[in-house]
């Protein structure tokens, strides 16, 4: 490859990962402004003081930041256990066992990856209420479930099917029962897919904001995205963005931070059973 052409390449990669860095660099700036900076128009591009009036503000602003951020992070904790716990043992079944109908319900499981969540959503509320699991963070890490399980399976389905069933066959040999040839053989060579489905579940959790709108009625349960809708509202429908940028940075860096240190085993996750060789 020329010279000239690397270096191309590598301009392209360089302008597109600016493309999507750049909306992350303007929040953090943005946030480091004072309040009526921030909202000016034409906007400033470097802060005139550096200014943590925004980052105050929020941890103020009705319960404080670090009720909200908890509250998130207790959900999201909790809808990954229960993605990783589901999709693991359907994934293994569908992959490893026989059974009447295995196909058609595993092409309905997929299936549900379609459907819009607003078209469940009314009778997921009646029946999540009648269990009385409405404003709990259980039943919220519920509903983040049922909309993660099929894509949990689909990747763990995949991630066992790579796995050389003559692993198992080898350890059954040596007397392990089927509980601990889940847990000492297969979990660990599942680990690449056990981590895609645990990142995906959190971030989707940790981002949603609909069903926390709607099954959480009192403030001092709302998850981070319905208090920072909350923070964009201002009086007679003014923004303040200096607060709501600050909101962003602290909702944006737990999945940066999770993303980047499990990222190879993401990417590996992904990517298993692709090729066989």
């Amino acid at each position: 490859m020329s010279t000239l052409r690397k270096s191309t390449i590598h301009a392209a990669y360089f302008l597109l990962a600016l493309l999507f860095v750049f909306p992350f660099f303007w929040s953090a700036i943005n946030s480091l402004k004072p309040a009526a900076e921030a909202s000016a128009s034409p906007p400033t591009f470097l802060p005139s003081v550096v200014s943590f009036e925004n980052f105050t503000k929020l941890a103020t602003y009705g319960a404080g930041v670090g009720k909200y951020f908890l509250n998130s992070l207790v959900t999201a904790a909790m809808s990954v256990a229960l993605s990783i716990f589901f999709s693991f043992t359907a994934g293994y079944g569908f992959a490893r066992f026989r059974f009447p109908f295995k196909n058609a319900m595993f092409f309905i499981i997929i299936l549900t990856m379609i459907l819009p969540f607003q078209t469940i959503i009314t009778p997921l509320f009646f029946f999540m209420n009648w269990l009385g699991l409405t404003n709990s963070f259980f039943g919220l890490a519920l509903v983040y479930t049922v909309l993660q399980v099929a894509f949990g399976t689909l990747v763990m389905r995949t991630t066992f099917a790579s796995i050389p069933i003559e692993i198992e066959e080898a350890a059954h040999i040596d007397g392990c029962s089927s509980t601990i040839l889940l847990l000492r053989v297969m979990l660990p060579l599942a680990i690449p897919g056990i981590v895609t489905v645990g990142i995906i579940a959190f971030i989707n959790a940790w981002n949603e904001f609909l069903a926390s709108l709607i099954f959480m009625s009192k403030e001092s349960l709302f998850t981070l995205p319905v208090m920072l809708s909350n923070v964009r509202s201002g009086p007679y429908g003014s923004i303040d963005w200096g607060e709501l940028q600050a909101g962003l940075m602290v909702a944006t860096i737990p999945c940066m931070l999770l993303f980047l240190l499990l990222q190879k085993r993401y990417v590996s996750g992904l990517t298993s059973g692709s090729v066989k060789g």
